[in-house]
């Protein structure tokens, strides 16, 4: 077998793209608590903004043109013609319930098409507006990359509508000239799987689909050239039962399951039995020990779970971010870029967890079978998911809240009223004191996560109303309820300076909550009593305990007291 080199999925971690080291889970309809099928998501990127995209669906003239722009640079590809009718979309998720979700993985760079003229992220948004389902929308990406040329590196999707979840990666073919100027080789290699229902999946950088059934089309649909272009290239010659698509496309490297696979065993893990045997795997040292595509929980699996995997820094594991020195003296699980470090000529890593600082938007998508296609949900939040909030978006919506709108503010201009910049400012003062900030910001999201959970089964009601009504009641509900967030957000921003500048505490009287709750201001907190909102009782945790002991062994001869 050829050995090639690769660009994998630790490595594609270092860039600037749009998305271009994500995180996808996948819950299928019968693991779920409430019977619906969710897709989670985050968009990790240090140049993407976190912003809720929207597009109205309708009919299109004969003749049409839909521009067609690189999601991750902005660059224009083509016009292509327009179909001659669309529908809305907000942000992942159509008017259909049917979601899409991403991460890169990269594969072999000698696949990557320079004159492909359909990237990812547009394969992505053009199929929400053209594909009701599931099935439609793999027909629908194949057929775009496949006859404008692909021109982005190798991706998985996810595609869940309400009765289906799947699993497609892809990769391009490369270029080859035809003689005329043009590419002999336009187009991709993929595969498509169906979940068994009853299961969980997830997805996180790496391609993860081996072998795969060649006769069962309810299951599994693939590019009929899928094996003999691997064989072709030479990435393969076995017989074609024991093909396997991401051993030939993207093979793992050290980087690839440490950086990526790990994120998929951190949610397994948390929701299914006996998933420890693959530690080794998760930390790069064993490869053979994969992993299987999808495990059965131990439980139902409820949305609230699935938004708490997404804050997932590797807590309790061997990767733990919360405990070596690298966490500082306030147990902070981020590393700023780059992914290594060499010392001594040896290198290390930093860890990759699915919460992470650089995350533009997230979101937890529930298509819901039991309740009409319009009724499906997207839970939505902008930058780091373990210090940001998700609030529901229908996803019959006709409005964007003016606080997730593409137009307030971007990565080069700050905006007062934008909800990525105030969460951006709460997450980041938060990682000054982390073990402390973050556990006041916990208990504002779990009461509004919560709240929210609560509110949307009374909404349910809605169903049996006629769906113009119906979709003006959820568009404003939507738009409301995300005023309120951010609303609350500026609150607790200033709960938080008030509470935790220059290092020290102010005493309170009561919690965050009853603040968020309340009235707020100087009443809440502990004053010297003499009228005057001068503090009393002032905190000074200093720091834990492994942060004391290194700063002495580092600096301890100068720093020592004299007695």
């Amino acid at each position: 077998m050829k050995k090639l080199p690769l660009i994998l999925a630790g490595v594609a971690l270092t860039v600037y793209g749009a998305a271009s080291a994500c995180t996808n889970f996948i819950v299928t309809k019968g693991a779920s608590t409430d019977g619906s099928a969710m897709v989670s998501y985050a968009a990790d990127s240090h140049a993407l903004y976190g912003a809720l995209y929207h597009t109205l669906g309708g009919k299109h003239p004969s003749g049409a043109m839909l521009p067609v722009y690189e999601w991750d640079s902005g660059r224009y590809l083509r016009d292509i013609p327009q179909a001659g009718v669309t529908y809305s979309t907000v942000g992942n998720m159509n008017e259909h319930s049917l979601i899409i979700g991403e991460t890169t993985y990269g594969g072999r760079p000698e696949l990557a098409d320079s004159t492909g003229q359909i990237d990812y992220g547009s394969l992505i948004y053009i199929a929400l507006q053209r594909a009701r389902t599931a099935r439609e929308a793999i027909a629908t990406i194949a057929e775009l990359a496949n006859t404008y040329g692909y021109a982005s590196s190798g991706e998985s999707f996810s595609i869940v509508d309400p009765e289906e979840a799947w699993i497609m990666e892809l990769i391009g073919k490369g270029f080859q000239d035809d003689g005329r100027g043009g590419n002999a080789r336009k187009g991709i290699v993929w595969v498509a799987r169906r979940i068994p229902d009853g299961y969980v999946s997830a997805h996180a950088n790496q391609a993860r689909i081996t072998t795969f059934p060649k006769d069962d089309p309810e299951n599994c649909l693939y590019a009929p050239d899928v094996i003999t272009f691997a064989r072709e290239m030479g990435y393969y010659d076995g017989p074609d039962e024991a093909f396997s698509f991401s051993d030939a496309y993207a093979p793992a490297d050290f980087s690839a399951l440490r950086a990526c696979e790990a994120r998929v065993w951190a949610f397994f893990r948390t929701v299914a039995d006996d998933m420890d045997r693959y530690t080794d795997y998760a930390m790069g040292h064993n490869p053979a020990n994969k992993m299987p595509l999808w495990v059965k929980p131990r439980a139902k699996v409820s949305p609230k779970t699935v938004f708490d995997c997404m804050r997932d820094h590797y807590e309790g594991t061997p990767m733990d971010m919360t405990t070596d020195i690298g966490a500082g003296g306030s147990a902070c699980p981020y590393r700023w870029r780059p992914m290594e470090f060499e010392v001594d000529g040896v290198t290390y890593i930093n860890e990759r967890a699915t919460a992470t600082q650089q995350t533009g938007f997230w979101f937890v998508a529930q298509a819901r079978p039991q309740l009409p296609d319009d009724m499906g949900i997207l839970w939505f939040g902008v930058d780091d998911a373990a210090t940001s909030c998700l609030t529901p978006i229908y996803c019959s919506t006709t409005e964007v809240p003016a606080c997730f709108s593409e137009a307030n503010g971007s990565m080069l201009e700050y905006s007062p009223t934008s909800a990525f910049w105030l969460f951006n400012r709460v997450t980041n003062f938060a990682y000054m004191r982390y073990d402390m900030i973050s556990a006041d910001i916990r208990k504002a999201v779990d009461a509004w996560e919560n709240a929210k959970l609560e509110e949307v089964k009374q909404l349910d009601a809605a169903a049996s109303d006629r769906p113009e009504q119906r979709q003006q009641k959820l568009t404003a509900y939507s738009t409301r309820t995300a005023q309120d967030l951010f609303d609350r957000w500026s609150k607790l921003d200033k709960y938080l300076l008030v509470k935790y500048m220059d290092g020290n505490v102010k005493s309170e009287h009561a919690d965050v909550l009853t603040y968020l709750d309340g009235e707020g201001g100087p009443a809440h907190f502990v004053d010297n009593g003499h009228g005057r909102n001068i503090p009393d009782k002032i905190q000074f945790p200093g720091y834990n305990e492994k942060w004391k002991r290194a700063v002495a062994a580092d600096n301890g001869e100068t720093l020592k007291a004299v007695k």
